[in-house]
C-alpha cells in the first residue's frame, strides 16, 4: 500500500450561530438536520444506542454528486466541552472506495463572541490511489454546516 492511499483533509465554516447549539444537533438531534438542509440529507435513524451516546449506530440517507446514498455511522468520540464529535463510517457508499472513512466536526466559539468556527476533518484510506480524495464530501459538509447554521438562527 502507498501513503498516497492515506489522507486527511481539513476545513473551516465560520457560523454565525453558538458552538453548543451546533454540537448539539449533531450530537443529540442529528435526526432534525434533515429539517435545515433536505436537499441534502433526507433521513436519519438511530439504529443502535441513545442519541448523544458513544458507540450509537447512525443511519443516514443523503443526495451527493447527484445520487442517493447511505452511510451508517458508529459515534466513536464525544467531547461535550470541546463541541466535537467523531463518526466512523461502517456501512454504505463510501465503503466501496475507503478502507476506513472517519469524520470529526467540532465547533468553537469565537473569541469576539460573535458565532463559531466549525472545523471539519475527514481521514480516509482509500482501496486504491485510483480512487479520487473526497474532496466534495468536505464540500457537501461545509454546505450542510451552512444550511445548519442558517436553520439554527431561525430557532433563536
Amino acid at each position: 500500500m502507498s501513503s498516497s492511499d492515506i489522507g486527511k483533509l481539513e476545513t473551516d465554516v465560520e457560523i454565525k450561530a453558538s458552538a453548543e447549539k451546533f454540537h448539539e444537533m449533531f450530537t443529540h438531534k442529528p435526526h432534525h438536520i434533515t429539517h435545515a438542509c433536505s436537499d441534502k440529507i433526507q433521513n436519519c435513524e438511530l439504529h443502535e444506542g441513545e442519541w448523544g451516546q458513544v458507540g450509537s449506530v447512525i443511519y443516514w440517507n443523503y443526495f451527493h454528486e447527484g445520487k442517493a446514498k447511505v452511510v451508517k455511522n458508529l459515534v466513536e468520540a464525544i467531547d461535550e466541552e470541546k463541541n466535537l464529535i467523531t463518526f466512523k463510517v461502517i456501512e454504505g457508499d463510501l465503503v466501496e472506495h475507503y478502507k476506513s472513512f472517519k469524520l470529526t466536526i467540532q465547533a468553537t466559539p469565537k473569541t469576539d463572541g460573535q458565532g463559531s468556527v466549525v472545523h471539519l476533518t475527514i481521514e480516509y484510506e482509500k482501496h486504491h490511489d485510483e480512487i479520487l480524495d473526497p474532496h466534495s464530501m468536505i464540500e457537501f459538509l461545509e454546505d450542510v454546516s451552512k444550511d445548519l447554521d442558517v436553520h439554527l438562527l431561525q430557532d433563536i
